[in-house]
């Protein structure tokens, strides 16, 4: 939940995601700029694709993945979604869910969604890297490692005396205009490869 590993790397890190900051008025080039390089890395893969927004409906900081779940189910996206405001995937359940999906769907490739706490400067950024990540990092969860690639937005400041205060005293305005830009980017990738229908050739990531 923690964005970024230790200060001295965080220069290097944040330049090796792609990122944007969401702000009163998130210009539509910066939403085209994460659709861009999400197609890439969609592209880039034969496996199904598979969404799993990571969170909890009990806490307004922790409840971005299922907000943005629920927003996808709604668009009906053409990938499958776990994690929504009606059937969340937490700490309680997510090793059952993760077993679901491997047992589903054939090797696939999960694009994992999560809240994250960062510094003041940081909160309404949405980053996006390669690999996995550890659901609940920050508030001291030992839960397992997921995704091949994932999405976080940092959401609110992190207290680190008490990182589950950061969380549900995070503001619900902030959430949801995360999730609605995530939902987005989401939905605009899902729609071009629906209207591609394969004929876009596929690409390595850089």
């Amino acid at each position: 939940m923690w964005p970024f590993s230790a200060n001295k790397k965080r220069k290097k890190i944040v330049d090796a995601a792609s990122f944007i900051s969401a702000k009163e008025t998130t210009e539509e080039a910066e939403v085209e700029k994460m659709v861009s390089k999400l197609e890439k890395i969609f592209y880039s893969t034969s496996r199904e694709i598979v969404i799993l927004c990571v969170g909890s409906d009990r806490s307004t900081g922790d409840s971005l993945g299922p907000l943005v779940g629920k927003i996808l189910k709604e668009k009906n996206i053409s990938y499958p979604v776990y994690g929504t405001l009606k059937e969340p995937v937490h700490a309680l359940n997510i090793k059952k869910v993760l077993k679901k999906i491997k047992e589903t769907h054939h090797n696939p490739f999960i694009f994992g969604i999560d809240a994250c706490l960062g510094d003041e400067r940081q909160i309404g950024y949405i980053l996006m890297r390669e690999g996995s990540f550890i659901p609940g990092n920050a508030v001291n969860s030992i839960l397992p490692s997921v995704g091949d690639y994932h999405l976080k937005a940092i959401v609110n400041a992190l207290d680190p005396l008490s990182p589950v205060h950061s969380l549900n005293s995070t503001r619900l305005f902030t959430v949801l205009k995360l999730a609605e830009i995530i939902g987005e980017i989401i939905s605009r990738v899902a729609a071009n490869d629906l209207n591609s229908e394969g004929k876009i050739e596929k690409t390595n990531v850089l």
